[in-house]
């Protein structure tokens, strides 16, 4: 995200003007843009003009609007973002508290207002404008005849393509067919890796697969590396690793994310380090289960108590329309730092922020044990 202009007072009122630059920059906005929030765009709006015969005709203008956000929607297939309210800025077209959707896309400028801008949005922003922030990783989930070609970014996992084909089996008079078709499929899944994959950009590639499906690609890789002269391929060799997975499946990506040569590449990262910490709290939650605890209430209770040595949350709890509910969120994350503890904002859009979601997308690793949370109602 490049950020143009920042005229803001924290915890006080102001705005920014921004241009998203990546897909994980409009789930950044989709976490900073909240109901009551107004945010002033370029759009097109088709009007009506009279023609010269006297009658009327449909011309397509270019407006600036500024909307009083009401909803919001994030498209993750169309990296487009699409905001409803009501107009607050008065131009030829479009009327004072008329209803209007804005689509915020890829570089596209925008300018958010706030009234406060907290912690938590700080925080956002700043991760958002952080140059070194960027897709974390390439993986190649694969097994004979299907591979997903998926980007791990600081806030979105998204799949970026999905080569499936017709494997025949391997004896008897079909093995020659069999040869061919597995090249096909090699061919199809090394085409996906060139165009998706920016090695200036992502820390590493990762091939996984159940039995020797990863090696033998591997192999088909760098021979055609070689045979082409895909640079990009024949420099980032060494980037290059192969990971063992149950299946090729999109929920093996957990397995690759937990994988110790992987997690040594990206250990620095957002998704990472969240990754990390899911993992503490699952294995504190079987080894000593009084020193974990989830949901808001148990959560609540045990940071009453002093008791929250990192708190884990998801950024859907963020988005709440009702301000106080935004606020307690806020002032339990900001509490929890200043008492010495850690804080991992999880995405929503990531896998490990999908399995926390499912945990009520709220827990936490205590400093202590509290036997007692047992018997408070969640």
């Amino acid at each position: 995200m490049k950020v143009v202009r920042r005229d803001y007072v924290k915890n006080g009122p102001g705005s920014v003007k921004m241009v998203p630059d990546e897909s994980d920059d409009l789930w950044i906005a989709y976490n900073l843009i909240v109901e009551g929030d107004s945010v002033l765009a370029v759009t097109v709006r088709k009007v009506l003009r009279e023609a010269a015969n006297g009658g009327r005709e449909a011309e397509r203008v270019k407006l600036k609007l500024e909307i009083k956000v009401e909803t919001i929607e994030y498209d993750k297939e169309g990296s487009a973002l699409r905001i409803r309210g009501k107009n607050i800025l008065e131009n030829d077209h479009v009327k004072i508290g008329a209803f209007h959707t804005l689509e915020l896309e890829l570089r596209r400028p925008f300018v958010l207002r706030k009234e406060v801008w907290d912690s938590v949005a700080l925080d956002l922003l700043h991760q958002a404008s952080d140059p070194t922030a960027s897709a974390d990783l390439a993986v190649v989930l694969m097994q004979e005849g299907l591979a997903h070609l998926i980007l791990v970014g600081r806030s979105v996992t998204t799949t970026r393509s999905r080569i499936e084909t017709s494997i025949p089996r391997k004896h008897g008079p079909a093995i020659a067919g069999y040869d061919k078709a597995l090249n096909k499929f090699f061919d199809n899944v090394l085409q996906a890796l060139v165009k998706h994959v920016d090695f200036k950009v992502v820390r590493c590639a990762v091939i996984a697969s159940p039995g020797f499906t990863r090696e033998q690609f591997h192999r088909h890789l760098m021979l055609e590396a070689e045979r082409k002269q895909l640079r990009s391929i024949i420099e980032n060799k060494s980037r290059i690793m192969l990971v063992h997975t149950t299946s090729g499946y999109k929920h093996s990506l957990r397995e690759v994310l937990d994988a110790p040569n992987v997690m040594n590449m990206i250990k620095d990262t957002k998704a990472a380090q969240e990754v990390r910490a899911l993992k503490d709290f699952f294995t504190m939650l079987s080894s000593d289960e009084h020193r974990a605890c989830y949901g808001p209430k148990h959560v609540e209770v045990a940071h009453e108590r002093m008791a929250v040595q990192t708190l884990l949350i998801t950024d859907e709890l963020f988005r709440s329309a009702d301000i106080e509910t935004r606020k307690k969120y806020v002032d339990l994350v900001g509490s929890v730092k200043h008492s010495g503890g850690a804080a991992y904002i999880f995405s929503s859009m990531h896998v490990s922020g999908e399995q926390l979601a499912q945990l009520t997308g709220i827990a936490a690793i205590l400093r202590f044990p509290l036997p007692d949370l047992d018997d408070i109602e969640m």
